[in-house]
């Protein structure tokens, strides 16, 4: 015989192996990406006619079933919950290819594949006994860790059919190297990478049969997978099980109390498959499958257990949905599939708390949207929101109202499962499930699984009515905010629209007399151009303070000639100034310094109905806070401010005019005052009123740099 007929690897590569199903891939790239929610399975599940099928036919078996055949893919997966599916995928996926081998319909496989489900189980268990993340990756990994096996015997029948059945342990790997120059390990993780599965899958495979004292530093999975097959097809190992077992960090009680269910276990996952392990010949031999007894306690506490699970997976998926919308249809959808309703609908309490009112999800959208049920006014329903119990009602009980007859009529049915939506304390609605009269016994045995349920969805309702206000009262802030800075502009575009009125009342009247009308035309184009700044500043709600050095005296002087030259200033009032003939130069900017001082004297000249005096003065330098500014005093002698307009001088009001000072205008002179890093404050008395202003003014860089930050601050006396 030539060595290439001999040479195993070249039948490896042109052998007709099977490849691994699409579905096991998928499923194993959405557990990676930990995306395995129920959607995305069921999804998954409804491409593969035959799994689909599986998946049924376990859930309607008697492990399972609980009243009515369940018809649905999506109720299967809901009765089976989610550990049962993937176990169920990845289990027959592998089950498939390995029933694909050539050969493997002559050959007796039940210790074969006994062997490997306990690998599995085993292998899952400890995963979960060392918190390894992907335990289901583990689990495929105990089921494919002896497909090295199936691969020799199918690319080399005869010299390897005795092998094939021989205890699976070193001396088995020696004999295969030396007679086929390759190892079942080494085949079968050549066969995974074929697969495209995970490399370290094909490592934990390679490496199940290698010395202990190798492995110390190695991948989990690997570890786990040697430990597994020790413990499944080596038990009378003791010395070797507690080195492994010490390599993945487990004490030996942990793995004498997973050694106890794994039997059962194995024993469960052939029967959900269909493998007849009886008279199978391994080392764990659990006995043939016969279905237990029930115990009434154990089978309550098992659907209590079961219920929470299902409980906490449907808040789960509640958690991802986005928006309101989505929420209610998802907790329409899935309470129909859970309860088995022919329809469902929630019916949630109005902003007033005096009525329950349809919801535009899950059936009937059109005809509820409409609907309403007043709290006040009493019926079976209303009861059911307002005492947070849970309402059986039928079509025929003599105290059913309008409305519920109406709901009847709606949902097209004979009996309704009222659940009430309580998170905390708070009643939030009601859902209503329709269903046949004879389900409503089975309900009422699962009022406990309904409660859980409601208190789910209505703590996902609360969250994302919670959300909705919130955001509700996001847009009012920023509308208010906007309203503001409009009455703001509005405020502040009157005094340059007035001076432009003024001026042209002006230049028409020096036109007349044909004499020059350079200066005005300036002011004009001034004012002109704070208008435009102004109204431009509107979309800007938090404007930044301009900087620049300002001289205080030549503002003052421009606004004063401002008000003197129009009809700003009327006759009975005197106007003076006080400007030190020292530096006036301020840290400011000239056009907010102008719209402060034209608010200032505005007020001023308001408070002087019959006239008085007003005074503009520059008090010269004041420290304060380590920090040099220039003192800037607008003063009138009118009869002063009232204690209760003082106490809210600089807060914003709507301008009526109706007392000195009292108005926009002071709100808006505080706001520029504090954008330019100074400070206003302000006494007043029964002889007239002041407002102090200190400005900052410049330093050289270096001295600038060594200061703090100076304090914002507005003082009322």
């Amino acid at each position: 015989m030539h060595q290439s007929d001999q040479d195993i690897r070249n039948r490896l590569l042109i052998a007709r192996l099977p490849a691994m199903p699409q579905i096991l891939i998928k499923l194993i790239a959405h557990l990676q990406a930990d995306d395995a929610g129920m959607p995305e399975l069921a999804a998954l599940i409804a491409k593969d006619a035959g799994m689909t099928s599986k998946i049924l036919g376990v859930a309607n078996s008697s492990a399972y079933h609980r009243q009515g055949k369940v018809v649905s893919l999506e109720q299967s997966l809901v009765s089976l919950g989610t550990d049962m599916i993937k176990t169920l995928v990845i289990s027959e996926s592998v089950f498939q290819t390995f029933n694909s081998f050539p050969h493997s319909g002559s050959t007796d496989l039940r210790a074969f594949w006994k062997s490997s489900l306990s690998a599995a189980v085993m292998a899952r268990a400890l995963a979960k006994a060392m918190a390894y993340p992907h335990v289901e990756e583990a689990y495929l990994a105990g089921l494919l860790h002896n497909v090295g096996r199936l691969a020799l015997l199918a690319t080399a029948p005869k010299e390897y059919a005795f092998n094939f059945t021989a205890r699976d342990d070193a001396a088995l790997c020696a004999v295969e190297q030396r007679t086929l120059q390759i190892t079942h390990a080494e085949a079968g993780a050549w066969l995974i990478e074929r697969w495209h599965l995970d490399s370290f899958l094909a490592d934990s495979v390679l490496y199940h049969h290698e010395p202990l004292a190798r492995l110390e530093a190695s991948h989990p999975l690997i570890r786990i997978v040697r430990l597994a097959h020790l413990l499944c097809c080596h038990a009378d190992d003791a010395e070797s099980i507690t080195q492994a077992a010490s390599l993945c960090a487990l004490d030996v009680e942990v793995l004498q109390d997973l050694a106890g269910s794994v039997a059962r276990q194995v024993a469960q996952a052939a029967q959900h498959l269909g493998i007849d392990l009886a008279g199978a010949d391994d080392i764990i031999t659990p006995p043939a499958y016969a279905p237990p007894s029930v115990d009434p306690v154990q089978q309550r506490l098992s659907d209590e257990v079961r219920n929470m699970v299902l409980v906490s997976e449907v808040g789960q998926t509640f958690a991802r949905q986005q928006g309101e919308s989505s929420l209610l249809e998802a907790i329409t959808r899935s309470a129909r599939i859970l309860f088995d309703f022919d329809t469902a609908v929630i019916l949630l309490q109005n902003p007033t708390g005096h009525a329950l009112v349809g919801v535009a999800a899950g059936e009937h959208q059109q005809r509820l949207a409409g609907f309403s049920i007043p709290l006040a006014k009493g019926g079976l329903l209303a009861a059911s929101a307002l005492e947070c119990q849970l309402a059986f009602l039928k079509r025929d009980m003599p105290a059913l109202g309008i409305v519920e007859e109406q709901l009847f009529r709606i949902l097209g049915t004979d009996s309704l499962v009222c659940v009430p939506l309580v998170a905390g304390q708070r009643s939030l609605g009601v859902l209503i499930g329709g269903v046949a009269a004879w389900q409503i016994p089975a309900c009422q045995k699962r009022e406990g699984f309904l409660r859980a349920y409601a208190n789910q969805a209505a703590t996902a309702l609360e969250t994302a009515i919670s959300a909705r206000g919130l955001a509700r009262r996001q847009l009012d802030h920023v509308a208010e905010e906007y309203r503001a800075a409009s009455r703001r502009v509005v405020h502040e575009v009157n005094n340059p629209l007035s001076i432009i009125k003024n001026y042209l009342s002006v230049l028409d009247h020096k036109l007349e007399k044909q004499e020059p009308v350079t200066g005005e035309m300036s002011i004009l184009n001034e004012e002109i151009d704070r208008v435009g700044q102004l109204i431009g500043g509107l979309a800007d709600l938090q404007p930044v303070a301009a900087s620049g050095v300002t001289d205080c005296a030549r503002v003052v002087d421009d606004v004063l000639r401002l008000f003197r030259a129009t009809d700003f200033l009327p006759p009975k009032i005197e106007v003076v100034t006080r400007m030190q003939d020292a530096p006036c130069e301020v840290e400011a900017d000239a056009d907010m310094l102008k719209q402060i001082l034209l608010n200032l004297l505005k007020n001023a000249v308001e408070a002087l109905p019959d006239g008085g005096r007003i005074e503009v003065a520059n008090r010269g330098h004041v420290n304060r806070d380590r920090r040099l500014y220039l003192e800037l005093c607008v003063s009138d002698n009118g009869a002063g401010l009232a204690p209760e307009v003082l106490a809210n001088l600089f807060s914003p009001v709507r301008s009526s005019k109706e007392g000195a000072h009292h108005g926009l205008g002071l709100s808006i002179v505080h706001d520029l005052v504090t954008r330019l890093h100074g400070v206003i404050g302000c006494r007043s008395s029964k002889s007239g009123t002041s407002f102090e202003i200190l400005l900052p003014i410049p330093l050289p860089a270096s001295a600038a740099a060594a200061l703090p930050a100076p304090g914002n601050t507005a003082l009322s006396s």
